[in-house]
């Protein structure tokens, strides 16, 4: 795709003049070129190549476009940096810290300041730092190094920009970050009952999940949950997780977001927790997919949109510790950004390096942009990603699910009636409903771990080759939808 044009870019790209002939020609030109682009132009430029090329990335945008974002962002940078491409973990890495040496000391170099000044953090796990940096001349010299890997704004907020001028189709209200603290009585229609109390969510019963479970519930598979926390008003997520049908578990919380504890305070990742894990209860509310697996929730991120720099370290850090946690197998995410962000795919690349099952939203436009794909990193290889389809069908996506050639799994979460599907409330005692990519994530997540729980032995790729055979399209992919659909029953037999 052609970039955009902001007056001579062009002619400074193609070489038709020099920046003499520049000089001459126009000194006002020039001097404007010192001046970082403006928030509206950035965006412009963002959505036109998503718009016309299917992606945008930092990597293929000149030093001034660059920088014109850093400028914009809080002047904060995220380097990734290694021998290869693919040299992101320390630990496998030798040559990490000359590398890391010789960076700090180029940016000292052009900076004119020590590196106490301009290092923000230097990841423990991860061939990746953040740091501070305010001349676009100091963004050139690192992008001509080859141990860069990758030079990034860390902290441009595009969609408060989209929120701010309006540039894009987008849903407005608390719908676009995900988050709601509502809670709903269920219509009688969309459960069924089960012993000893509980809901069962009309859209299990799609997937043959209720049958599934006389052969299967999840036990002794441990899940990570990336999101925005539980609430620590739910019992049923909390002191009462073992509740009814559901005992011998545990739920562990920790906050990887802004150093502010482990609480939900969105609503987002509490529907969450509940539709992979909520217990089989005894007072009436609705059951998780896997009642009786562990859960590990992290609080990651403010809401479902990852866009500042606060929150992808959060979601970094949450990848990272649950990779080193021998005990999870399977991590879900329903977050993440219209654009890749190079420290979350690291953090992604190393959770999937030690073995863990990644499932990740395809998108849901009242949380991104209508115009925009699978969104990252559900269009990652490391990543399985999954959207949200209309009951009764497994290619027909939901009214503001995304789909696309990197979908892997659909599950059935939107009604003719329109309800989606039922789960815990964030406040104790009640009930509400959830849609989109992100409840089909979730409850996809739930269904790997009935699998995993089934054939205990096995590893990542032979359970998720036992979801993709009895799926609706095995073998035969289908180019929006992937394998489809999951027959649970026929996955844990």
């Amino acid at each position: 795709m052609k970039k955009s044009v902001f007056l001579l870019a062009l002619c400074i790209a193609l070489n038709s003049c020099t920046r003499d002939e520049l000089q001459n020609e126009n000194p006002k030109i020039e001097m404007s070129q010192k001046d970082p682009l403006t928030e509206k132009q950035i965006n412009e430029r963002i959505n036109q190549s998503i718009k016309t090329e299917g992606a945008f990335n930092w990597s293929n945008e000149s030093d001034h476009f660059l920088w014109s974002a850093v400028s914009r962002g809080n002047r904060m940078v995220s380097i990734g940096f290694g021998s290869s491409k693919d040299d992101f973990d320390r630990s496998k890495s030798p040559e990490n810290k000359a590398i890391e040496d010789e960076i700090l000391s180029v940016i000292k170099k052009n900076e004119g300041i020590e590196p106490t000044r301009f290092l923000l953090t230097s990841d423990k796990y991860l061939n990746q730092m953040d740091v501070i940096i305010e001349k676009e001349e100091t963004l050139t010299a690192l992008r001509q190094m080859k141990t860069i890997r990758y030079v990034e704004p860390a902290d441009y907020h595009y969609f408060e920009i989209e929120d701010k001028y309006n540039l894009a189709s987008k849903s407005s209200g608390s719908g676009s970050s995900g988050c709601g603290f509502s809670s709903t009585t269920l219509n009688a229609a969309d459960y069924t009952s089960t012993t000893p109390g509980a809901k069962i969510p009309w859209a299990f019963a799609k997937h043959n999940i209720p049958e599934a479970w006389n052969y299967s519930t999840g036990a002794g598979v441990t899940i990570g949950l990336v999101d925005t926390g539980v609430s620590p008003e739910q019992t049923l997520l909390g002191n009462s997780f073992n509740n009814g049908a559901s005992s011998g578990r545990t739920i562990t919380k920790f906050g990887a977001f802004n150093s502010d504890g482990s609480a939900d305070q969105c609503g987002h990742g509490t529907k969450m927790a509940s539709v992979m894990t909520a217990p089989r209860n005894n007072t009436g509310l609705p059951v998780g997919v896997a009642y009786n697996a562990n859960l590990i929730a992290y609080r990651a991120a403010e809401n479902v949109v990852l866009e500042t720099s606060a929150e992808q370290n959060g979601v970094k850090t949450a990848f990272t510790e649950l990779g080193n946690n021998a005990n999870v197998k399977i991590i879900s995410m329903s977050m993440g950004h219209i654009f890749s962000v190079g420290k979350i795919e690291d953090a992604v690349k190393y959770a999937y390096s030690k073995g863990k099952l990644i499932f990740c939203a395809g998108g849901t436009s009242t949380s991104f942009t209508s115009f925009v794909g699978v969104i990252f990193p559900a269009w990652m290889p490391e990543t399985q990603a999954i959207t949200g389809v209309k009951e009764g069908t497994s290619n027909q996506k939901c009214d503001v699910c995304h789909s696309g050639s990197q979908i892997d799994f659909t599950f059935q979460m939107e009604r003719a009636s329109g309800s989606t599907v039922p789960v815990l409330s964030y406040y104790n005692g009640q009930s509400d409903y959830v849609g989109g990519s992100s409840v089909a994530t979730a409850a996809t997540a739930g269904i790997a771990a009935l699998v995993w729980a089934k054939n205990p032995s096995w590893t990542r790729d032979q359970v998720l080759n036992k979801m993709r055979q009895s799926s609706t399209y095995y073998s035969n992919v289908n180019s929006s939808y992937g394998y489809g659909n999951i027959n649970v029953l026929q996955a844990v037999q």
